[in-house]
């Protein structure tokens, strides 16, 4: 009997120990940044500088002008890039690769799946994100699900908040980053 009191002691134990290492990992981030990333699309009279494309539209839609209503079902693929304020002629730190689709017809709503890829003094490597986007919402978080380089296995989240758009041929994103697993490599 005390070894079974003993065990689920140490069981207990053990449980609040790793409860009380998560609670406090997840309020502080190991690494917080804020990037900006700036995308165009093509809209059939600016492919000098768009820096997406729609590539899948409903058959009701095309790929010059985004579809009615909400742009559900537009694919699009982007590359574009990221700078660290909210101008789109700074110097580009790196590039948000990667592609979102309208996903609902009642709302405007997105699912995202791309990556930033750095390649400048601060930073090289990647960091990937996949997530739901309800673009009516002030801000939204999607997961940030990996990386490399400098940013090798880093899990966290990524809040985005529109912070401009002009129709439906460009949008601005700010995107503050709370890394919770961070790997330093050797």
């Amino acid at each position: 009997m005390a070894s079974k009191l003993l065990f689920a002691f140490v069981c207990i134990l053990l449980l609040s120990i790793s409860a009380q290492s998560y609670t406090r990992r997840a309020r502080d981030p190991c690494k917080e940044m804020i990037f900006y990333f700036h995308d165009i699309v093509y809209n059939g009279e600016n492919y000098k500088n768009a820096t997406s494309a729609i590539v899948g539209a409903p058959e009701w839609g095309n790929r010059t002008i985004m579809a009615s209503p909400n742009n559900f079902g537009d694919l699009i693929v982007f590359d574009d890039p990221i700078t660290l304020d909210n101008n789109l002629h700074s110097t580009p730190v790196g590039r948000a690769q990667g592609m979102y689709f309208y996903d609902q017809m009642d709302t405007f709503s997105s699912w995202l799946g791309f990556s930033f890829v750095f390649n400048n003094t601060d930073y090289k490597g990647s960091l990937n994100f996949a997530g739901h986007d309800p673009l009516m919402n002030k801000t939204r978080d999607i997961s940030v699900i990996g990386g490399t380089g400098d940013f090798f296995m880093a899990r966290g989240i990524a809040t985005l908040s529109t912070d401009a758009f002009e129709g439906s041929v460009y949008f601005r994103l700010r995107v503050h980053i709370k890394l919770y697993e961070c790997w330093k490599l050797l």
